[in-house]
């Protein structure tokens, strides 16, 4: 029997980010779509001899993508809807990037081009924070094959001497992630069959033995029309083109084994790192013509593996039958490369493996399983070693963490009075107008600021002069925010890189990097703390800038905090203890922060909370629990507050619709939502339940560089008129502005508050 190592996707922002740099040069206009082919080039062949010379045996192209995957799937299948203009033979980037990041328009009057076009919705990837743009599909709309980069990338790849295993996302769960506009997303399947087969033919012609189809949406819970198109397809796919690897991850198949392995395809991955009980099922249901592929090390975390402990499970099933070993999912998700971090104490260090380094361990398990442990003895006891040492080491665990958290007691989560007694005292306290307007926390991080802190980390300026730079930048921005009428000002974040970083590195139990990007969607890369310990807040983090910002206004001035759920789910988290028990200390150290700022004087505090529906488990079986403990953390944070007091949250970019009653139960007294790319369709489910708080429903789209008109803005206020009471509407952003220009925000903005200034007239 042999045993051999895949990659199912390998990260495609390069080791510097080489493409988030590219992209933005290329929108900006100082480069040309040549030097961004280029440098996409560049990268592609990069990751493929990497990956060769880390001893992959089935590397995959069309991993990489100048956006997002599902984007490069709708391209391919045509599905670009009307507004866009598009009627030519193939997608080209302007109109891919039209609908990643929508257009701003001519500015003419009367032009139908004069507003320009809003850019596809965007969600999370599963329970990733990796964005993906949301494919639209509306009645009467053909499909057609608009797209050769599957064939192109496995071409491109043989011209370098790479044999490669062409990736694409499977039709079921592109249709499931799909929204239909008068259609069911469903009804195009057999038009979308017809391209896929298309695309393989091509593929085979080429020269491609196999194909990688994922289709994740197999570890969801499936209705009939799932299950029925998942037969259809790939028994159609079966006539035709390469073998067919099936790729399924971020969960277990479940249910949906018997229909996995019933599939007329050559190959099947499986996720054992979030279903490791899934093996002995498999390895029983599935026939010895399917070739294995199992996902041992985790594609989503940073941890390394205790590698004897996966041969002594894997050494049984590969003397029976041949394996492909392989990370659980795409290490789109991890950092690239270890070895580009100089500054991370070593003994944390070695707990630790990014995409590289997983790779590494996939070639240790193949090389034991294919000639003995003895082959690679001292790699393996190194291995045994990291994973003995972080067990035992005095850094993971703190008494009095687990002291304070076991006398923790149930009134502690909830405030003092309910939310109709609460809102008379904060009108009282707060008197603002009719519709309200604030921004969601952050301004824009320009070159200026970057520059500062880079040079500050470099110690090329005192903290004396870094301190007074950001003093400055915080005081324009709380002057230009009284100047065009904000309601309630924030102090802009300019002394924060990330909203999770910042709170990793003011809290302990937390590692931070400075190289480990992952993409969160298109340019945008986060660099998530490391959680490998118990929390707890040593001092202060915030309440000194919140009381200089203060000082410079008499407006309120919101606290700016990260809720303690996102900050679990944007870190790589310890996976030694429950994922409960985590968050109840990072909720615990938030808690201390926000009863501290409100001590210091602040009126209005917001805990974002971002991630909330991103942890949500796949299967509703496990939703429950999960809501329960994560609710109950915001709670434990946001209820240390006076009635008086105005507890805020955010949350963006997820489907809320069948989570309603739990963000109900957390009972912010203001809520602010992404709802400016849906027009608003968020709203009419916020009414249904009849949520009883106040609601900040974005009014426009940050993500996107267009500016929207206060007409248009106006409009969407009205849509959620329509829904709501219009004493409980706020007027903000979608988002936070950190990754947008000044010259994006200070129009935008303006008109935001022009269009809140319409509707107090309309209503006076």
């Amino acid at each position: 029997m042999t045993v051999t190592v895949a990659t199912l996707g390998f990260p495609r922002i390069g080791p510097r980010r080489e493409l988030k740099f590219a992209l933005e040069s290329f929108w900006a206009g100082r480069s040309g779509e040549a030097e961004l082919i280029e440098a996409a080039s560049a990268l592609r062949a990069a990751a493929w001899a990497r990956q060769n010379a880390l001893g992959v045996d089935h590397i995959p192209s069309g991993d990489f993508s100048f956006y997002d995957h599902v984007l490069d799937t709708s391209a391919m299948l045509g599905a670009v809807p009307d507004r866009y203009g598009w009627n030519a033979e193939s997608v080209d980037l302007a109109t891919y990037f039209a609908m990643a990041r929508g257009t701003q328009g001519d500015g003419a009057a009367g032009s139908s081009r004069a507003a320009g076009h809003t850019a596809q919705e965007m969600t999370k990837w599963f329970d990733t924070n990796y964005h993906y743009m949301v494919p639209e599909l509306a009645a009467g709309q053909t499909l057609r094959l608009a797209s050769t980069k599957a064939v192109d990338a496995y071409r491109e790849a043989k011209a370098l001497g790479f044999e490669t295993r062409p990736v694409l996302l499977g039709p079921v769960t592109w249709l499931s992630l799909a929204k239909g506009q008068g259609a069911d997303p469903f009804d195009f399947l057999d038009d979308a069959l017809v391209i896929y087969c298309q695309v393989l033919d091509r593929l085979r012609e080429a020269g491609a033995a196999w194909v990688q189809i994922d289709e994740p949406v197999l570890v969801l819970d499936l209705d009939a029309r799932q299950r029925a198109a998942v037969t259809r397809a790939y028994a159609r796919f079966a006539r035709r083109g390469p073998k067919v690897m099936l790729a399924t991850y971020f969960g277990g198949l479940g249910d949906n084994l018997a229909l996995a392995t019933s599939l007329p395809v050559a190959g099947l991955h499986v996720d054992l790192v979030r279903a490791p009980e899934q093996l002995a099922r498999i390895v029983k249901s599935a026939s010895k013509d399917l070739c294995l592929s199992l996902g041992v090390i985790d594609g989503r975390n940073v941890w390394r593996a205790d590698l004897e402990s996966l041969l002594d499970r894997l050494e049984p099933v590969s003397k029976v039958r041949d394996l492909i070993l392989a990370p659980s999912c795409s290490l789109l998700h991890t950092p690239i490369d270890l070895g580009l971090e100089r500054d991370l104490e070593p003994e944390i260090a070695q707990w630790l493996a990014c995409a590289v380094q997983k790779v590494e361990e996939l070639a240790i398990l193949k090389a034991a399983l294919n000639n003995g442990r003895h082959i690679v003895a001292e790699a393996l006891d190194a291995s045994s070693k990291a994973a003995a040492t972080r067990r035992s080491s005095v850094r993971i665990h703190d008494a009095a963490v687990a002291a304070r958290l076991a006398a923790a007691t149930p009134d502690m989560a909830s405030r003092r009075s309910p939310f109709p007694a609460r809102a008379a005292r904060q009108k009282d306290r707060l008197a603002l107008p009719d519709f309200p307007t604030t921004t969601i926390g952050s301004f824009p991080q320009t070159e200026a600021v970057r520059s500062a802190r880079a040079r500050f980390n470099r110690g090329e300026i005192s903290d004396d002069a870094y301190l007074d730079f950001l003093r400055d930048e915080t005081r324009q921005a709380i002057r230009w925010q009284e100047e065009v009428g904000l309601d309630v000002l924030v102090h802009g974040e300019f002394e924060r890189n990330d909203m999770v970083q910042y709170f990793g590195e003011r809290l302990s139990g937390f590692a931070c990097t400075k190289n480990a990007w992952v993409q969160s969607y298109g340019s945008r890369c986060v660099r998530p703390p490391i959680l490998y310990g118990d929390v707890s807040r040593p001092k202060a983090m915030t309440v000194d800038w919140w009381r200089f910002a203060q000082d410079q206004t008499d407006r309120p001035m919101k606290g700016m905090l990260t809720g303690p759920v996102t900050i679990l789910n944007w870190s790589f988290v310890r996976d030694d203890q429950p994922r409960e028990e985590t968050c109840r200390q990072i909720a615990l150290a938030i808690r201390d922060e926000v009863v501290d700022l409100e001590a210091a004087g602040a009126k209005v505090i917001q805990i974002d909370e971002a991630a909330l529906r991103e942890g949500l488990p796949l299967r509703r079986r496990d939703w429950a629990h999960y809501l329960d403990w994560a609710v109950e953390c915001f709670r434990l944070a946001a209820s240390g507050v006076a009635d008086e007091t105005q507890i805020h949250t955010h949350m963006c970019y997820s489907e809320f619709n069948d989570i309603l009653p739990s963000i109900g139960a957390m009972d912010a007294d203001v809520i602010s939502i992404e709802t400016a790319r849906s027009r608003m369709e968020l709203i009419q489910a916020f009414a249904d339940y009849e949520y009883p708080n106040e609601i900040g429903p974005g009014v426009y789209d940050i993500h996107a560089p267009r500016i929207p008109h206060p007409e248009e803005m106006t409009a969407l206020l009205k849509l959620a008129c329509a829904h709501l009471p219009a004493e409980r509407l706020w007027v903000n952003p979608d988002c936070g502005l950190k990754t947008r220009k000044w010259e994006d925000v200070r129009p935008a903005l303006v008109n935001m508050v022009a269009a809140a200034h319409a509707l107090r007239q309309a209503g006076s």
